[in-house]
């Protein structure tokens, strides 16, 4: 699974931003949109719990992993607004629903022990496809002189049969815990949905605009664009499975403290570059920092009663979302206006989660002296 999400949704990612700008005359306005569109079935991700009464986790993942693939080869043919609206929506609701339940089954079959490395080792495993599925849609735009709508194509089509693979060939996990059917939401999990919310905000600026500043500020082409994401991943590959090992080690609080300082540095950086290779230099470290978001994860995993973790990661996912419904195209028309105050935004939000991360217990006997007391 971990190999065929980037393949689809790296791929679209990649290509995205100089695709709406050249085939569908996209601005702010029309990419904050489309970004808002996109976070819909995210918020209503925790609809989850009601898929699980009628089909089981693993199953639903194979089917949603095939939804996210259908909408990302279909891109390429809808090259108008409501066209990429449409096929977004398609793409969206696949990988939304997908993450959700990767992330609840993550948690159920792996130790609290374990947890860290293996996720971060997780992450490496897709860093590394994302290398060679980047080096890839580089070579096709460079050297083939391939057309955006052929290479969305084959990322859909393969993260399909990738889908149709996973299906036949592994037997069904049975899991530990039985899950309950129900949306769960406890008291005890507060800072959890505080923390999750303020990423889900953090991260749309990120995931919205820092690419977006690259194409329309920098003019950088596509070919160079998918540059810029091989290196993110290559640093991601060398250094992921070092970040579990270091939250295992430091513990959430300082993993998650050390993340959000350089956030807040790398945000306001943002707001003031004018140098196209700072930009870069700065959206690597950013999507760094962003790796080390996995200790949420972790944290909630330490604190969380083990039958609450399927129902509790679609409402996580919905709670992350709420933001993301609204942030993308509330900024998009700020960023007509100025796009450094959209980044400094970003760093505010930076520092409430740096505020936040101040709550949670600093070693795992405190967290379940916490979770004991609630």
């Amino acid at each position: 699974m971990s190999i065929a999400t980037p393949i689809a949704f790296n791929g679209w990612s990649a290509l995205l931003n100089n695709f709406v700008v050249e085939r569908a005359n996209f601005t702010g306005v029309e990419i904050g949109i489309l970004q808002s569109i996109r976070e819909i079935p995210g918020f209503l991700a925790f609809t989850i719990v009601f898929v699980l009464l009628i089909i089981k986790e693993q199953s639903f993942s194979v089917v949603a992993l095939s939804l996210m693939g259908l909408g990302v080869a279909l891109t390429g043919y809808f090259p108008s607004v409501y066209g990429l609206y449409f096929t977004t929506i398609i793409m969206s609701t696949g990988f939304h629903y997908f993450e959700t339940v990767k992330n609840s089954l993550s948690l159920q079959w792996l130790s609290k022990d374990e947890a860290p490395q293996v996720l971060g080792r997780l992450i490496a495993v897709g860093s590394i496809t994302s290398l060679i599925l980047y080096g890839a849609i580089w070579c096709f735009l460079e050297i083939l002189k391939i057309d955006y709508i052929y290479i969305f194509l084959i990322c859909g089509v393969v993260c399909m049969c990738i889908a149709v693979y996973l299906q036949i060939a592994f037997p069904f996990f049975k899991p530990v815990n039985t899950q309950h059917k129900n949306i769960v939401i406890r008291k005890k999990y507060i800072l959890y949905y505080i923390l999750i919310f303020l990423s889900g905000a953090r991260r749309q600026i990120f995931i919205v605009f820092a690419a977006f500043l690259m194409v329309e500020k920098f003019k950088y082409s596509a070919s160079q664009v998918t540059l810029l994401f091989l290196i993110n991943y290559l640093f991601n590959w060398l250094f992921a499975e070092r970040i579990g090992k270091i939250i295992h080690v430091f513990g959430e609080k300082k993993s998650l403290t050390f993340e959000y300082v350089g956030l807040i540095i790398v945000f306001i950086s943002y707001g003031i570059v004018t140098n196209a290779y700072v930009a870069a230099f700065l959206y690597v470290i950013d999507h760094m920092f962003f790796a080390l978001a996995l200790a949420i994860n972790t944290y909630f995993q330490k604190i969380a009663d083990p039958k609450d973790i399927a129902s509790s990661a679609g409402v996580s996912f919905t709670i992350n979302h709420i933001a993301a419904i609204f942030v993308p195209v509330l900024l998009g028309f700020l960023w007509i206006y100025s796009n450094s105050l959209v980044f400094f935004i970003g760093a505010f939000f930076a520092l409430l989660s740096l505020i936040a991360t101040q709550f949670i217990p600093s070693n795992l006997k405190e967290i379940k002296l916490a979770e004991n007391t609630a």
